[in-house]
C-alpha cells in the first residue's frame, strides 16, 4: 500500500508538471483521480502492457470524462506503456500525447478518442458485451465525471446496461461536486447519485478515492459482485485537486495551468519519489 501511496505522488507530480509546461489543461480533476488511477492500473486491473486494440482475455478501462488526460497519460506511462519521457510532449505540437485522448495517434493504453462527455458509458456497455459474445470473463472499467452525468445520453446506457443485465461492467463516478461553470449543486443539482444508479437496476458502492485503502478495498468488492445479473456502480467521492492545499475544492482549477510560483508551492507539497521524467 505504501508502494502505490508513493506511486499516485508522483503522478501528481507529473500532472502538475505536464499541465504547466503545456500551458493548458485539465489539472483538477486529475489530480483528484490519481488514487483511482494508481490503484486500478497498479492493483485491480488484468491488463496488457503488449498493447491490442482487441484486449482479448484481458480487463478494459474506458475514460469517459476525456479532459483529464494528465492522469491517465501519467499512469500509462509509469505502468509500461510507453516511456515516460514522452509525458513532456503533452499537448505539444505533433504529439500522442493530445488534450483529449485519440486513437488516431496509435498511443498505447487508449482504445477511444473521448472528452466529448456523456458518450463513454455507451462505450463502455458495448465492450462488455463484446467481452461477453466472446466468452471472455474480463471485466470493463469506465470512469465519469459527475457534471458528466448531465448528458441525457449516460442515462439512457444506464438504462439499457441494467436492462441487459451487463454484469461485467464496473462504471465509476467522480463525484467531487465540482464541474467547469461551478459546483455542480449551483449549474444543476444531481441529487443521490447513488439512488438514481439503484433505482436504474445497478449494484451500488460508495467510496472515498482519496483514501488508498478505500480505493482497493471497494475496487474489489465490486469485482466480487460482477456476473450477477447487475451492472456495478461506485460513487467515488474526491476532491478536486487533491494534494496542493491552495488548489483543492475550486473549480476554477478545472482548465487552468499554474505558473511557476504556484508549480513551486505546488511541488514542494508532493515529495518526488518514483523520479521525475
Amino acid at each position: 500500500m505504501t508502494n502505490l501511496k508513493k506511486t499516485a505522488t508522483q503522478i501528481r507530480r507529473d500532472i502538475l508538471r505536464m499541465v504547466h509546461g503545456a500551458n493548458s489543461g485539465h489539472p483538477g480533476g486529475s489530480l483528484g483521480c490519481a488514487d483511482f488511477f494508481t490503484a486500478l492500473y497498479f492493483r485491480i486491473m488484468n491488463h496488457n502492457r503488449a498493447f491490442t486494440m482487441d484486449a482479448k482475455n484481458e480487463d478494459i478501462f474506458i475514460l469517459s470524462n476525456g479532459h483529464i488526460t494528465p492522469v491517465y497519460y501519467s499512469v500509462l506511462a509509469r505502468s509500461g506503456y510507453f516511456d515516460i519521457k514522452e509525458l513532456s510532449t503533452f499537448r505539444k505540437l505533433n504529439t500522442r500525447l493530445q488534450g483529449h485522448p485519440a486513437t488516431h495517434e496509435h498511443l498505447p493504453g487508449v482504445r477511444i478518442a473521448s472528452g466529448s462527455l456523456g458518450q463513454g458509458m455507451s462505450v463502455a456497455i458495448g465492450a462488455a458485451l463484446t467481452k461477453r459474445l466472446n466468452g471472455e470473463n474480463n471485466i470493463v472499467f469506465s470512469l465519469h465525471g459527475d457534471g458528466e452525468l448531465d448528458e441525457g445520453q449516460v442515462w439512457e446506457a444506464i438504462m439499457f446496461a441494467a436492462h441487459h443485465k451487463v454484469d461485467n461492467l464496473i462504471s465509476t463516478v467522480d463525484w467531487n461536486g465540482q464541474q467547469i461553470d461551478g459546483p455542480t449543486d449551483k449549474v444543476m443539482k444531481l441529487g443521490n447519485i447513488r439512488e438514481k444508479f439503484e433505482v436504474f437496476g445497478w449494484t451500488t458502492l460508495e467510496m472515498n478515492g482519496n483514501h488508498m485503502e478505500d480505493v482497493i478495498a471497494t475496487l474489489e468488492k465490486a469485482k466480487s459482485l460482477t456476473g450477477n445479473g447487475k451492472p456495478v456502480a461506485i460513487m467515488m467521492h474526491t476532491i478536486m485537486s487533491k494534494g496542493v492545499d491552495f488548489m483543492e475544492n475550486d473549480h476554477n482549477w478545472h482548465g487552468v495551468a499554474p505558473n511557476n510560483e504556484q508549480l513551486a508551492k505546488a511541488l514542494a507539497q508532493l515529495p518526488e519519489t518514483l523520479g521525475d521524467y
